[in-house]
């Protein structure tokens, strides 16, 4: 079973930043592709962004476009999520999942095509 962790939520006003970080278990990290999925309490989780195995074909959901930036450094076993400009609105759990996938540059937008997910990292923005 993939581990799948979370980090760097938290509480901030609107118009600031955080970045989140996401880390697996799996040694073979670069043949994941990668999803930031959030849900606000009351709705249904919705896509935010995606990333392939290779990390230059990127997915972004209306909403952040412009504000959020994913990436991954594969030798760090690491994927993150630069979020600007946040709104009250951004504020939701955020929850990292990742596919393993034979495609270096494919991503997926839909949470059912991801197998493992984390726990979550809650993010707060204040008004």
């Amino acid at each position: 079973q993939v581990q799948v962790v979370e980090s760097g939520g938290g509480l901030v006003q609107a118009g600031g930043s955080l970045r989140l970080s996401c880390t697996t278990s799996e040694l073979t990290f670069d043949d994941y592709a990668m999803g930031w999925f959030r849900q606000a309490p009351g709705k249904e989780r919705e896509g935010v962004s995606s990333i392939s195995r290779s990390g230059d074909r990127t997915y972004y959901a209306d909403s952040v476009k412009g504000r959020f930036t994913i990436s991954r450094d594969n030798a760090k076993n690491t994927m993150y999520l630069q979020m600007n400009s946040l709104k009250p609105e951004d504020t939701a759990m955020y929850y990292c999942a990742v596919r393993r996938t034979a495609l270096r540059t494919a991503y997926f937008k839909d949470e059912n095509d991801y197998h493992n997910w984390g726990q979550g990292t809650q993010v707060t923005v204040s008004s």
